[in-house]
């Protein structure tokens, strides 16, 4: 398995996609998200975020229509809380949240965009 430093190292060269990849749930994503889960192992994250985008809170929203920010968070203990936000989680309470039990996902914390119905990291934006 790649170590943390690895994975952002690698994350670190995804700039400006120029490919898109359909997920079989119906959301695309682009190279650099590509990367992430090859990598980073957890095209899991992806069945996550493309799962979501047939419920309710999200459909019937026209924010998150053109703009969701979901960002994973790795406590120490190796759960994790996956939550979606129409912005900067600064500014606003998250529209979903859900707990992880168990993830072995390097990072201590990944932010992820979908625009459009398109998921890409910050740096391709």
């Amino acid at each position: 398995m790649i170590t943390a430093s690895e994975l952002q190292a690698e994350l670190a060269h995804c700039h400006c996609s120029e490919s898109h990849y359909q997920h079989w749930l119906g959301i695309r994503y682009t190279e650099g998200v590509k990367t992430l889960a090859e990598k980073g192992e957890c095209f899991w994250l992806l069945d996550e975020i493309a799962s979501y985008q047939r419920v309710r809170l999200i459909k019937c929203n026209p924010n998150l229509q053109e703009f969701q920010l979901w960002l994973l968070t790795v406590n120490d203990d190796h759960s994790a809380v996956l939550a979606c936000y129409e912005d900067s989680p600064s500014t606003c309470s998250p529209v979903i949240t859900q707990d992880i039990p168990f993830t072995d996902f390097v990072l201590p914390e990944i932010k992820l965009y979908a625009e459009y119905g398109v998921v890409l990291l910050p740096s391709e934006h």
